[in-house]
């Protein structure tokens, strides 16, 4: 009977983990516009915003107001303090695989405001097996692990096939990071 109550727990946990508890309306936002700011404060508030979501900054180019982020690795379930997967989807996905993302935001005067896009990146990693000739080998299939040590350590030939593969964009991401940007902005100018 206890087994039965642990896989009907188990099968709950990953239907919500996975979105299907409920999912609430998303409504997607293209870019924000904000009135009587200057591009300095604007790029300001993006750099705090994408630091607070874990993102650290590769490029800054005020002058083409271009702010691009290091690929920041998925977090995990139970990592409840990260900020990068909006959604129980993108959790679900950041737990079963080895997922990044990267953010590139883009500020330019349009019709008197300044207007921020942002273009959230997501990528998976790809790893070739290695052939398995008994079920001894089973520990090692994506590295060299024994059964009683995992590790993380490729051979060069899979390491020659290892590849990030883009997932496309992740828009519930960069709906968040659009949203915070505003909220910091109102902030900074009360």
């Amino acid at each position: 009977m206890s087994k039965i109550k642990s896989l009907i727990s188990a099968c709950a946990a990953v239907l919500i983990l996975a979105g299907c508890g409920g999912q609430r309306q998303f409504e997607a936002v293209e870019q924000i516009c904000v009135p009587n700011i200057e591009k300095a404060a604007a790029m300001a508030a993006a750099e705090k915003v994408l630091s607070q979501i874990g993102f650290a900054v590769d490029k800054i180019d005020q002058e083409a107001g271009v702010l691009r982020s290091r690929p920041l690795a998925g977090g995990q379930f139970f990592e409840f303090w990260r900020k990068d997967n909006v959604g129980g989807a993108n959790a679900a996905e950041a737990s079963l695989h080895s997922i990044r993302r990267t953010a590139e935001l883009n500020i330019n005067q349009q019709e008197g405001r300044l207007c921020i896009s942002c273009d959230a990146q997501v990528q998976r990693l790809s790893l070739p097996e290695q052939q398995i000739n008994s079920s001894s080998q089973m520990a090692g299939i994506f590295s060299k692990s024994s059964e009683s040590k995992q590790r993380f350590k490729l051979n060069r030939q899979q390491a020659k096939g290892m590849a990030w593969i883009d997932l496309g964009r992740d828009g519930l991401l960069e709906t968040e990071i659009l949203k915070r940007i505003e909220k910091q902005i109102k902030e900074s100018q009360e």
